[in-house]
């Protein structure tokens, strides 16, 4: 079953209208109706926030193969019907070259797939949208990661998981209270030893 479907059918087990739905995920009657008829898939944080609203997993909401095995019934309605406080996930961008293993990939839930020109060797980076509620997901990162630092490369992955930004290297996970100056800092300065430029650490928070 298509994401498109299972918005469609979750919303109307929980007795929403279209309109409701775009209440509570703070967007457009019209965005909810393209999300129904795939024709636009929800951004990362929609996802999220549609898995809080529905009670499922990102698994069941982005995997074709998996079904809707049960609904939840919820006792709220409105823009408070997320109450319950769910499991942080990480969310971010992965280029897939910077990979030495990419059957890391399978922890991850994929829900965008970009190429972008890189105007160097590779011509083109892979870059994978991604959400995850692998708890040791930093961990698993740091082990793949490629680190060249004998040719001035060592790539790491950024990502958050709620308040929480994450930096990970081959083998070092670096990470900061979005928020915190001091903290950001300090990720900042041990990502210029790995020989990161100040324009590469504009990472988005």
């Amino acid at each position: 079953m298509k994401l498109s479907d299972k918005i469609v059918e979750l919303r109307k087990a929980h007795g929403m209208t279209q309109e409701d739905l775009a209440e509570m995920c703070n967007v457009s009657r019209q965005s909810i109706s393209k999300w129904e008829a795939d024709i636009a898939l929800p951004e990362t944080e929609k996802l999220l926030l549609l898995g809080e609203i529905f009670h499922v997993s990102m698994d069941v909401l982005l995997k074709d193969e998996l079904t809707l095995s049960e609904v939840k019934d919820i006792n709220t309605c409105g823009t408070n019907a997320v109450t319950a406080k769910k499991r942080e996930a990480y969310e971010g961008i992965l280029i897939k070259e910077s990979l030495s293993d990419d059957s890391i990939i399978d922890l991850l839930n994929i829900h965008k797939i970009e190429l972008w020109k890189t105007g160097g060797n590779p011509k083109y980076w892979t870059a994978l949208f991604f959400t995850s509620e692998k708890k040791d997901l930093p961990k698993e990162f740091s082990k793949v990661m490629i680190s060249a630092p004998d040719n001035g490369l060592n790539w790491f992955v950024d990502f958050k998981a709620g308040n929480e930004k994450y930096i990970v290297f081959k083998d070092k996970i670096l990470k900061y209270q979005i928020g915190n100056r001091a903290e950001k800092d300090y990720v900042c300065n041990e990502c210029r030893k790995m020989g990161i430029s100040d324009e590469e650490m504009n990472w988005p928070e």
